[in-house]
């Protein structure tokens, strides 16, 4: 015991001692990113059958790692129209845009108003935006 007092109290131990623990904290830090990998797919899934039904059914799978509970039931739920037009804008703006244009990816689903033509757009009061141009 004597010697291994005196062998971690020298300079030599001390920094053999430093590495260590640099190794042990990476380590530790790895498997801490991997374990939280590993949870983040885990959750809520919905499968549509067919994106061009007005009613869809969809499959709600739910799991849960720690207990291995998992459940799978259909839902019948109606959609709203689901991208029916080349154009489209926001339910609370001004501007509407193309579905190529990338100026209305921020805009949620469910606040999109679609048009088949620019005109349609027009006729409803929307401007086209200045980044789809």
């Amino acid at each position: 015991m004597e010697k291994i007092k005196q062998f971690i109290e020298s300079d030599k131990g001390k920094d053999i001692l430093v590495v260590i623990i640099i190794i042990l904290v990476g380590l530790g830090s790895f498997e801490l990113g991997r374990l939280s990998q590993k949870s983040a797919g885990s959750g809520l899934k919905i499968d549509y059958t067919s994106p061009n039904d007005s009613s869809l059914e969809s499959t709600v799978s739910v799991s849960n790692e720690s207990n291995n509970f998992s459940s799978n039931t259909n839902i019948l739920e109606k959609s709203p129209k689901i991208n029916s037009g080349n154009f489209f804008a926001s339910n609370r703006g001004s501007k509407y845009y193309s579905l190529r244009c990338s100026g209305g990816k921020t805009i949620k689903e469910s606040n999109r108003r679609y048009f088949n033509t620019s005109t349609e757009a027009e006729k409803a009061g929307y401007q086209l935006s200045s980044s789809c141009k």
